[in-house]
């Protein structure tokens, strides 16, 4: 018999932080150099190879794709946000060992932000990755965005795409994280039941003043939302 597939109509909301001690050691032991490499790919391929300015790492977790955006754009500087001290704690230990403490910065705060927590008041540019689909909804993210980011401005966000029902997202925690441990394959199945659907993106920004972005699903489990302001 086929297994039945019951949609995914809402999706379920999971922790917003990461600080447990296992789950964050496996999270930034874990290797994500595809989908990070993709991150870093998709933003050139759509926003060119020229790009300097200081940027906004909003979720930068263990900042691996911190450091590749570094690399790649050798230009560009960086602040790195992330409501998880133990992520930041791997974080400067990865800065450290790439050379790149004169290029990036690290803050520890929470959204939504004051405005007090950053420095600065706007960016170039901000890029996001996987944070989205942690936060309890879709205005707390915007509304960050919108502020943070300067008129004419960079975005560029990639997340996950929830799946169509909940037998897909198990299929896709073992295509794509069935050798990792069982922790990090948990919160990849819980992440996927958080996330958003292209079309729910799209509806939201339509009423913001980020409507000139463009979203795109990219993978069979990624969406992007990226332009200018």
């Amino acid at each position: 018999m086929p297994k039945e597939r019951y949609p995914l109509h809402q999706r379920i909301p999971e922790p917003e932080i990461m600080d447990e001690e296992e789950q964050v050691r496996a999270y930034a032991e874990a290797d994500f150099s595809a989908p990070h490499e993709m991150f870093v790919d998709l933003f050139e391929e759509r926003l060119g190879k020229d790009i300097e300015g200081l940027f906004l790492d909003l979720g930068c977790g263990p900042c691996d794709i911190s450091v590749r955006f570094l690399k790649r754009f050798p230009k560009a500087q960086l602040h790195a946000l992330d409501a998880s001290a133990p992520m930041l704690s791997q974080a400067e230990r990865l800065i450290s060992k790439e050379g790149l403490k004169e290029r990036i910065r690290l803050f520890h705060a929470r959204l939504p932000l004051s405005g007090n927590e950053l420095p600065c008041k706007t960016y170039d540019g901000l890029i996001v990755n996987s944070l989205l689909h942690h936060l309890p909804n879709q205005a707390i993210f915007w509304e960050a965005v919108e502020k943070f980011a300067k008129p004419s401005g960079v975005v560029f966000v990639m997340d996950l795409l929830r799946p169509e029902d909940k037998e897909t997202a198990r299929e896709l925690v073992e295509q794509y994280s069935g050798s990792e441990p069982e922790i990090l394959k948990r919160d990849f199945y819980n992440s996927l039941l958080a996330a958003y659907r292209d079309y729910e993106v799209r509806e939201f920004l339509k009423k913001t003043n980020l409507s000139c972005l463009t979203v795109e699903v990219v993978s069979d489990r990624h969406f992007l939302v990226w332009g200018k302001r």
